[in-house]
């Protein structure tokens, strides 16, 4: 279905994203300022790029699917899945957090609390219920001992 193929995380990054970006110029003068944004905000993309990275590793090598909409083959426990449920979505919110600091885009900071509740809800939730369905005790004891985001 087209719905499946659209709504997808990465397009809702891209939108955020592009609102960030918008807002960065919407209140001139308006900023953080000063070189620890753009460290602090390159230090999150860079973290962002890490968690992917780890985070398909992990996927490929359990040979399952990425996406959202789809029924994964395998429960992934190991790797940064040891330290995160949700590793790549938690990397989406770190670049997006990163790229509103190196824009200067203070008036963009409700945008991140506000994509990490459309991530949960459009995804984290309903991926949870699926892998409780599928996978029951496994994930049960998965979740007991990994926590949802950090």
């Amino acid at each position: 279905m087209l719905r499946k193929r659209i709504d997808v995380p990465p397009l809702w990054l891209i939108g955020f994203l592009v609102l960030a970006y918008a807002l960065a110029d919407f209140v001139p003068g308006l900023g953080f300022g000063g070189a620890w944004a753009d460290f602090l905000g390159g230090v999150l993309i860079g973290g962002a790029v890490v968690l992917f990275a780890l985070s398909i590793i992990e996927f490929r090598k359990h040979a399952t699917t990425v996406l959202p909409h789809e029924i994964p083959s395998a429960l992934i426990q190991s790797g940064i899945y040891k330290r995160s449920r949700n590793p790549i979505y938690l990397a989406d919110v770190l670049l997006l957090a990163g790229l509103i600091l190196r824009w200067d885009a203070v008036l963009a900071l409700p945008l991140i609390p506000i994509f990490l509740w459309v991530l949960e809800r459009r995804f984290v939730i309903p991926e949870e219920k699926q892998m409780r369905r599928q996978f029951r005790l496994q994930y049960a004891s998965y979740c007991n001992k990994t926590r949802r985001w950090l």
